[in-house]
């Protein structure tokens, strides 16, 4: 059974759709990416499935139990933890602190002792600077605090939006580090990206979305053999 089942779900924003009838899963312990032009729905998918989104049409489940219409929070509660696209921070906050809240549920605040270490020895940077405001960290820092606050809650699935944007490559490089060894570790990922040289290599299945509608689904090397469907789609 899939961890993760969007099915058929039509969503967006005013009453106009930007996502149409989407469906796609992913199984537990899997690397799922979603790749696509800017605009065309890729975020709007990850908000509608941590609950920031409310859909027009279909369901959204998580581990076999609809989590549709369900407040974001609950979500949360679920194991469904979403690393948003950007610096999403608290700028005025330590660095610590901005760890400590994404321990904010009792049950995850419970290990906070546990985590806290593992997200320091996952990324040694945040660690070093653990008293830092994290509006003076650079954009590879802020990437890695995002995704480290992520780490220190009860996730069983992480949504993560664009890890890569507007980041240098050596930064790109030590957060895909951090993400594949994450991978490797058993953790459940959905990952949206643009860059495809990191999506190929990362993602077990990707599926592509093109104006609201999943227009390929497959393996990597699947479609970088697909020249039709990345020339017209994603202009490669």
């Amino acid at each position: 059974m899939s961890l993760l089942a969007v099915d058929r779900v039509t969503a967006g924003y005013h009453g106009q759709p930007v996502l149409r009838n989407v469906s796609l899963e992913v199984p537990d312990g899997a690397t799922i990416g979603i790749i696509g032009p800017n605009g065309h729905g890729k975020t709007t998918l990850l908000n509608c499935i941590s609950g920031l989104v409310p859909l027009m049409a279909g369901d959204i489940s998580f581990d076999g139990r609809s989590i549709t219409g369900l407040a974001a929070d609950r979500v949360v509660e679920r194991g469904v933890v979403h690393v948003p696209q950007g610096d999403r921070i608290f700028p005025e906050m330590s660095v610590r602190d901005n760890l400590v809240m994404g321990a904010y549920l009792p049950k995850a605040y419970a290990k906070l002792t546990e985590r806290l270490p593992r997200v320091f020895e996952i990324f040694p940077q945040l660690k070093e600077r653990q008293s830092q405001i994290a509006s003076t960290l650079s954009g590879g820092e802020r990437r890695m605090l995002g995704i480290g606050r992520g780490l220190m809650s009860e996730s069983r699935i992480l949504l993560i939006d664009e890890p890569s944007l507007g980041l240098a490559p050596i930064a790109v490089d030590l957060i895909y580090d951090v993400l594949r060894r994450l991978k490797a570790e058993g953790r459940t990922i959905l990952i949206v990206e643009e860059n495809m040289s990191r999506i190929m290599d990362f993602a077990n299945h990707i599926y592509l979305i093109d104006h609201g509608e999943i227009v390929w689904s497959g393996k990597p090397d699947e479609l970088q053999k697909r020249t039709e469907v990345l020339e017209t789609y994603l202009g490669a």
